[in-house]
């Protein structure tokens, strides 16, 4: 097998995790044991206002990952095909819960292939008890004081919970 570039398997699981979930997670740990070096990075939209920011999310999606030892966390705010080659990634994971998410992830892999056809996407299933699952259904039924435990990691949890409660104190 000839050797290049690419011969450590680098994938980057792009995403907003705002905030991350049980599905997230799910993800990512599957994610990991296919490629020697998993890059989670957090989506800096800044045309979004997510409920926490970049340093939150990073710092909730290290809590979750410690000990996963071949996944490290970064952010960017770049087209991503510009980060996985600054970071020497070869291939995109998405999670796919739905045909709805199908169509809109293959439209996003067709456009990152036109951009740089070196870069890969590799779909993921769900597994199928997180199909429901995203991250504006976990903040919903948190805003209305619902259970998210089953949801979301603890930590997590947590600080949803807390992060609600700062908003409900300012008014």
């Amino acid at each position: 097998m000839q050797m290049n570039e690419h011969s450590s398997r680098v994938a980057v699981y792009p995403g907003s995790f705002d905030p991350p979930t049980l599905g997230h997670l799910d993800i990512i740990r599957r994610s990991a044991k296919q490629f020697d070096h998993l890059i989670v990075a957090v989506l800096n939209n800044t045309s979004k206002s997510p409920m926490f920011t970049v340093d939150e999310r990073k710092e909730m999606l290290q809590e979750i990952t410690s000990d996963i030892p071949n996944v490290t966390i970064d952010s960017f705010r770049d087209l991503l095909v510009r980060f996985m080659k600054s970071r020497k990634a070869n291939t995109i994971v998405r999670g796919i819960r739905s045909v709805t998410d199908f169509e809109y992830e293959l439209t996003l892999a067709s456009t990152n292939q036109l951009l740089d056809d070196e870069i890969e996407t590799i779909f993921m299933m769900t597994n199928p008890k997180f199909s429901y699952l995203s991250s504006s259904i976990v903040k919903e039924i948190a805003m209305f004081g619902g259970s998210i435990s089953v949801l979301v990691p603890p930590p997590i949890e947590h600080r949803l919970v807390e992060k609600y409660k700062e908003k409900q104190a300012k008014g």
